[in-house]
């Protein structure tokens, strides 16, 4: 008996927890059927007003018409207007280097001088013999006017004396080859012996760099050889000098296509009363090949290639539409569109992965749109009305 009373205690036990789990199951059911979408504080404090979607933020920038001169982009090298490397025709020591190191140099001046001890005692030793030549080709030809030679005798006295007059010359231009002197004017560059070294014929000893003006060789596509020719303007930049540009113009264009690029070959000048350009430099040339027109540009940025083909994302009505373009030149970062863009379009400059083709946009960075300002009319009625 006491144990059927353990048996209905439990049952009894059970039930009343039964009882209470599906009264707060029933109670959390009808809690969150009162805690609407509408009525959350999570939900609805953040909503926008009415439910409009406000679409991807991306920026865009307004497409605007410039002046541009029709140009071809080319990149090349500076190159001296002159440069010579000073080599000696006759092996010999220096005895003296007469320049410094980066110094400006005028046409003529004397930069080196070898030994030349020994040049000089040949050329002592032509000028003695030439002496005693012409003596000999004198008393010759007055010996034949009195009958007592040959004319073979004073023929070969007149030409020892004229291959001694030979002797003499070549000993002393082989005396001059042992000073090197200045070709043109220009800049010494960084010698490569000293005073006291035996230098054979043709060694290396300096260059010499003729700074002002400059030369700038190019290349552009065989394509545009009959809008190039001589005498055109040019602009010239460098990466190394990005705040300034240099203008010049065509000298000559090679007849011989480089072969291996289809390319034609253009040298041109530049000024360089200032000195900062220098002979090896990379430049960016814009060859002007016509004269100023209007043209629609845009940022690179905005564009996108698809296959072969560019495009860009238009704002239009709050959606992206992308359209296909053509561009032409690059001038600052920006590029030409010759057709697909019109001035007055507006087109995203970032954000193009997060869009497609009629996607809702929001363009961040346009300007904030102003509260309508209140009349005066508007707060005498409101005035009016709270007193």
């Amino acid at each position: 008996m006491p144990r059927m009373k353990r048996i209905a205690a439990g049952s009894a036990f059970v039930a009343v927890l039964l009882g209470v789990g599906a009264l707060s199951f029933w109670a959390g059911t009808r809690n969150a059927e009162r805690v609407t979408p509408a009525n959350n504080p999570k939900n609805g404090a953040n909503a926008p007003s009415g439910g409009a979607p406000q679409g991807i933020a991306v920026e865009a920038v307004a497409v605007t018409a410039a002046k541009l001169p029709n140009a071809l982009a080319a990149v090349g090298s500076l190159r001296s207007d002159e440069t010579v490397v000073l080599r000696p025709e006759f092996a010999g020591r220096i005895s003296e280097i007469l320049f410094r190191e980066g110094e400006r140099v005028p046409k003529g001046q004397l930069l080196v001088k070898l030994d030349d001890s020994m040049q000089k005692a040949d050329v002592d030793k032509a000028r003695a013999n030439l002496t005693l030549q012409k003596s000999k080709y004198d008393r010759a030809a007055d010996l034949r006017t009195k009958g007592f030679i040959s004319s073979q005798a004073k023929d070969e006295a007149e030409n020892n004396l004229k291959v001694s007059e030979a002797e003499a010359e070549v000993t002393s231009a082989r005396l001059s080859k042992m000073e090197i002197r200045a070709p043109f004017a220009g800049t010494i560059g960084l010698r490569s012996v000293s005073v006291g070294d035996y230098v054979k014929e043709g060694q290396d000893i300096v260059n010499l760099e003729a700074l002002d003006p400059l030369k700038v060789d190019f290349r552009v596509p065989e394509v545009y050889q009959s809008q190039v020719r001589a005498g055109q303007l040019l602009q010239v930049t460098l990466d190394a000098i990005p705040d300034k540009s240099w203008n010049g113009h065509v000298l000559a264009i090679n007849p011989l296509l480089d072969a291996s690029g289809r390319a034609l070959v253009i040298r041109a000048q530049v000024p360089n009363p200032d000195g900062k350009l220098r002979p090896g430099m990379f430049a960016r040339v814009l060859l002007f090949t016509s004269a100023v027109k209007d043209a629609v540009m845009i940022p690179e940025e905005s564009l996108f290639p698809v296959g072969d083909d560019k495009y860009v994302y238009r704002v239009v009505d709050g959606k992206a539409a992308r359209t296909r373009v053509e561009i032409g030149q690059r001038r600052d970062g920006k590029v030409e569109i010759l057709a697909g863009v019109g001035s007055g379009d507006v087109v995203v400059t970032a954000g193009q992965l997060k869009i497609r083709d009629g996607t809702a946009v929001r363009v961040a960075n346009a300007p904030p749109a102003t509260a309508p300002a209140v009349g005066k009319a508007d707060e005498a009625v409101k005035s009016k009305g709270n007193s």
